[in-house]
């Protein structure tokens, strides 16, 4: 609660690292030959009681029985007036003292070594560091040293591991885990598994749905005897995380090379551009980086999430897609997509969420600019899976956004076609990027479990604040709309129909058209195992035409705010298409499309198409107009013909945003049947890659080189260019400013480099000017010993 805090220590359990000053333990050791100072009797009594606490600071053994050796006698037995011998009753008196003596815990060893037994087990070897981090319903083993050996029969013990700035039993945030005899599932218990002499070994277990985060543990320990506990706190703390290993976790996968792709692989693929040009760049995770695991539990704790609420992956989920965009919450990362990044870096240069995350960690909080789509994505995977959640990003080309909450997508036409702009706030972005977590859904009907659609770009609010999902893609596919969290919005993204309105003398609307095929083509994501680009369209949405696909529609439109929007369908037998050669149209030259326009009928058909084509960020938002044009078109029964279609260079070489993307609506009317013909295509100027090539034997701790190489397409000069470095296990992310680059000209880069970490790598690098983005490239580097 607001104002209430308790600490532990001088430290907040719980809370981010460094979020308090942390413990400071001093350490003194006397050397051979420096004078002591003498012991009197007090501390003689305290160090006989506590030994493990008040150790002479010259002694090798903590044994207490070191003080209690008798003086030497005689050969023989010298038999006391009961009979037993003297070195007998020694014994059974230090027995005594021993179980007099008050139990505590000298130490605790978390054996939280990366290349242990606990890191191995849990699958977290791979993340820096010799923490221990563990993943939930699964045992871990810890080691205590004690003041003296443990009795089972007399002694007791316990763990308490505390979460989040109030920790409470009843919210699973204060785990009182006690010592059992046997093991059992779904439990917090610690079992004895070996002892030697003060020295014990705990299995320790935790059920799979305890809470996630960081957390401080202590060992009390006492006697039968109505004493009070000894305390021992852990210089170490322990952090939990989501297991995708454990059946009974919500996240768990069955997959094995799924979760080694969707939560272990550190590095992906993000898909771009329009439908018939996707273009792909590599981008690094890296949720096993240096500090990374700590700018997540960072975020966790930065949210207004009670600490409680962290075992459940569906209010994790939600929260991180709030959190990764700053709109409302001073979360992760600034969008802009007004093109001015002046006074942060370009959306288009980033190649990794390494760099993103230590910025917002390192400045306690301050959102890092810029980003856009695909950076909220690739961040959202990297925290996702750095939490133990799995999860991938996901490209929607032709990704409506629908603003009305219509389930269409609405565009509004004056009596004379021309399009009503300040009605048409619904857009169709060439591309979106999002993400897919997997986790069951408990909270919704069975069937709607595995992947959950995610968005952590701000778009449109959910429940007050800048966040979207986690949706089940099994819902948007049947077009259950009512089932949370924001499944409409995605619906809308992939599967809505596009509808053309005209207004009428009288200032109503009729519908006069729609569009079934306009939005939710090509879904893809990076292939489990390799570097393919795997189409998953089939899961957001049934084939396009099918009885199926048509019923989800309908049913989905039921729910919105225009449910009688689906009339009967009117005949259609004029269809217009746009086409492209090869890849498309390169940047720097010419951009050439073909107009399919065919006449299906037995009857002669006369329009005329009006063709305008317009500069687009690839959200769907119109910079502006290039070029418009009519083009007569007659048709003889059943004729089809092509239009060739050309926008020179200079009329857009001044033009371009980001993305390069152009948009070309066709619009017009059939005179015989007043059938509407109404088409939109987007496309983009294709940019070239670096080349990127190795130089060198590739060897740890061993110099090695990479030269890249750019050859500017465009006839004019390419001003204040950068380039981007990075390679996970190579070498850090870095600038190096090259300055102007003439028209055509090429320019060669060369990296020198040390690799530091051995296996498959990659060097990625990104080329950033205010006339040319998305121009990147990557090269595979296996690194040996």
């Amino acid at each position: 609660m607001p104002g209430e805090r308790s600490t532990i220590r001088g430290r907040e359990v719980g809370r981010f690292p460094g979020a308090a000053p942390p413990t400071r333990v001093e350490l003194t050791i006397h050397k051979e030959g420096e004078k002591m100072q003498e012991e009197g009797g007090c501390r003689r009594w305290f160090r006989k009681m506590c030994p493990c606490c008040c150790k002479r600071q010259n002694s090798i053994s903590y044994d207490v029985t070191d003080k209690l050796v008798a003086p030497e006698v005689p050969p023989g037995p010298k038999l006391e007036p009961n009979g037993e011998a003297k070195e007998k009753k020694k014994e059974k008196e230090t027995e005594t003292e021993m179980e007099e003596i008050k139990l505590s815990v000298c130490s605790v060893d978390l054996l939280s070594s990366r290349t242990g037994q606990n890191r191995l087990e849990h699958h977290t070897d791979l993340y820096q560091g010799d923490e221990l981090i563990i993943r939930r319903g699964q045992t871990f083993q810890a080691e205590l040293e004690l003041n003296r050996p443990f009795n089972a029969d007399k002694d007791k013990m316990h763990l308490d591991l505390i979460t989040g700035p109030q920790p409470l039993v009843s919210k699973g945030t204060h785990v009182i885990i006690p010592l059992v005899d046997n093991l059992e599932d779904e439990r917090w218990e610690a079992k004895i598994v070996e002892q030697n002499d003060k020295k014990i070994k705990l299995s320790i277990n935790s059920p799979a749905s305890a809470v996630i985060g960081l957390y401080g543990l202590t060992v009390k320990t006492s006697s039968t005897k109505d004493e009070a506990a000894t305390i021992h706190k852990s210089d170490k703390n322990i952090v939990m995380l989501f297991n995708p290993w454990c059946e009974e976790d919500t996240v768990f996968l069955d997959d094995e090379e799924e979760r080694k792709e969707y939560v272990l692989n550190d590095i992906g693929r993000l898909y771009y551009g329009t439908e018939k040009q996707i273009g792909a760049r590599t981008w690094n995770y890296g949720q096993f980086h240096e500090g990374i695991l700590e700018a997540c539990l960072f975020i966790l704790e930065k949210s207004d999430m009670p600490p409680s609420g962290r075992g459940d992956p569906i209010n994790v989920v939600r929260v991180i897609s709030a959190m990764i965009n700053a709109q409302d919450d001073l979360g992760v990362l600034v969008g802009n997509w007004s093109g001015d990044y002046s006074d942060g870096v370009s959306p288009s240069a980033w190649s990794s969420s390494v760099e993103i995350l230590r910025k917002y960690l390192s400045s306690r909080g301050t959102p890092v600019s810029y980003g856009q789509c695909w950076v909220f994505s690739g961040i959202t995977t990297t925290v996702l899976r750095c939490l133990g959640i799995p999860a991938r990003s996901v490209t929607n080309f032709q990704s409506a956004h629908d603003t009305d909450v219509s389930l269409t997508t609405d565009v509004y036409l004056d009596e004379d076609m021309e399009p009503i702009d300040y009605l048409n706030s619904d857009s169709v972005w060439n591309f979106h990027v999002w993400n897919d977590c997997w986790m069951a859904r408990p909270d919704l009907p069975p069937g709607h479990g595995g992947w959950q659609a995610v968005d952590s770009t701000p778009q449109e609010t959910s429940q007050g604040t800048f966040r979207c999902g986690p949706a089940s893609v099994n819902a948007i596919r049947s077009g259950q709309v009512y089932l949370k969290h924001d499944t409409p919005f995605v619906f809308a993204e992939v599967n809505s129909d596009k509808i053309y309105w005209q207004r009428n003398l009288d200032g109503t609307f009729s519908q006069i058209h729609s569009e079934k095929k306009a939005v939710g083509h090509h879904i893809s994501t990076k292939a489990v195992g390799s570097e393919e680009r795997a189409d998953i369209t089939h899961l957001y949405k049934h084939q396009e035409d099918s009885e199926e696909e048509r019923i989800a529609v309908e049913n989905a439109s039921r729910y919105g705010t225009k449910p009688n929007v689906y009339s009967a369908p009117s005949a259609e037998d004029v269809t217009v298409e746009v086409k492209m050669e090869g890849e498309g149209p390169k940047m720097g030259a010419d951009a050439q499309l073909s107009i399919l326009v065919k006449n299906m009928s037995s009857e002669p058909r006369k329009t005329t198409l009006h063709s305008q084509v317009a500069v687009m960020y690839y959200t769907g938002v119109l910079k502006g107009t290039l070029k418009k044009q009519q083009l007569p078109v007659e048709l003889l029964p059943n004729e089809e013909k092509t239009i060739e279609w050309l926008l020179p260079y200079q009329e857009y070489q001044n033009q371009l945003v980001d993305q390069a993307a152009l948009m070309l609506t066709l619009s017009g009317r059939v005179s015989e049947t007043q059938q509407v013909l109404a088409n939109q295509t987007t496309f983009r100027l294709r940019t070239p890659d670096l080349s990127i090539k190795p130089l060198g034997d590739a060897v740890v701790g061993k110099e090695m080189a990479a030269k890249i190489t750019f050859t500017n397409p465009l006839p004019r000069t390419l001003k204040a260019v950068v380039f981007r470095v990075e390679g996970l296990g190579l070498q850090k992310g870095h600038e190096v400013v090259v300055g102007d680059v003439g028209g055509h000209s090429t320019v060669t880069l060369t990296e020198h480099f040390v690799p530091t970490q051995p296996g498959p790598r990659k060097l990625v690098a990104s080329l950033d000017c205010k006339q040319l983005t998305q121009v990147h490239g990557v090269a595979d580097i296996v690194v040996l010993e």
